[in-house]
């Protein structure tokens, strides 16, 4: 859906006016299962992209917070932290994001994942799945600096012991990831058009090849749609991203407490 809704100069017959009656539509239109074509190739890349992540936000998180306030909670070591587990994360998730995405456009021409990363390669060669990796990065490391920050505050507030409490970890990760979500939706609709590459948009204000920086994204992004295209699909973008970093701290808070606890177990 926030891919649909992004796309700054979309066909007639993928024009939608909210995220409800883009589901509607796309389900009616092109069937059940169109809302989720690519998710296998995001499920595939995400185990590898979040163990790496989060094992490097934990050992850095630490390290920092010693550093910069002896033991205690940092937000600039959380900020700094959550910034350089984005690059590992990043350099996984971003050929599966692109893949992803131009799956889901409008009429795509791609029969499966196979397919389309052959289809890219051979036309477009091998930077095609990191031509946004610079954009992305621009926007997750703001995205997760926000993100984590926010995180780590919320847990101050309601849960200032620092305990297993699943209910906690769940509010906190949904307000992170819908603060960072909203903030940073101007980049990600230009990462959306550097994925995708829009021929009907990009021809339209006379442009001819390839979009290949933000800077340019930013400019056509601007000349189509104006300050209000920066928020294209601002509410898919916030409603994906709630539950998402909501079970992603949830799951994670669980498994740390779980491994912790066997850990104090096995030494006692």
């Amino acid at each position: 859906l926030q891919t649909r809704m992004q796309s700054l100069q979309p066909d007639p017959k993928a024009q939608y006016r909210s995220v409800y009656e883009a589901l509607k539509k796309i389900v009616l239109t092109e069937g059940f299962w169109r809302p989720l074509r690519g998710i296998n190739v995001t499920m595939l890349g995400a185990g590898p992209a979040h163990a790496m992540y989060f094992a490097c936000y934990e050992k850095m998180k630490k390290s920092l917070s010693d550093t910069i306030q002896h033991g205690g909670n940092s937000h600039l070591a959380n900020g700094i932290a959550g910034s350089v587990a984005t690059l590992l994360h990043d350099a996984v998730m971003n050929p599966a994001e692109v893949v992803k995405q131009r799956m889901q456009m409008f009429n795509s021409p791609y029969k499966s994942v196979l397919a389309c990363v052959r289809t890219v390669q051979k036309t477009e060669g091998f930077g095609a799945f990191y031509r946004s990796y610079t954009t992305q990065l621009t926007m997750n490391v703001p995205f997760q600096a926000i993100h984590f920050i926010t995180y780590e505050f919320m847990q101050e507030q309601i849960n200032p012991h620092r305990e297993y409490n699943p209910r906690s970890h769940i509010v906190s990760g949904a307000v992170a990831g819908a603060v960072a979500a909203a903030a940073t939706t101007p980049l990600d609709v230009c990462k959306t058009l550097l994925n995708t590459q829009e021929n009907m948009a990009l021809s339209s204000v006379n442009i001819s090849g390839h979009l290949s920086g933000m800077v340019n994204a930013f400019k056509t992004v601007y000349q189509l749609g104006g300050v209000s295209g920066y928020f294209r699909g601002v509410q898919a973008r916030v409603i994906y991203q709630m539950p998402s970093t909501a079970i992603a701290w949830s799951v994670y808070e669980f498994f740390k407490y779980f491994l912790t606890k066997r850990k104090l177990e096995k030494r006692t």
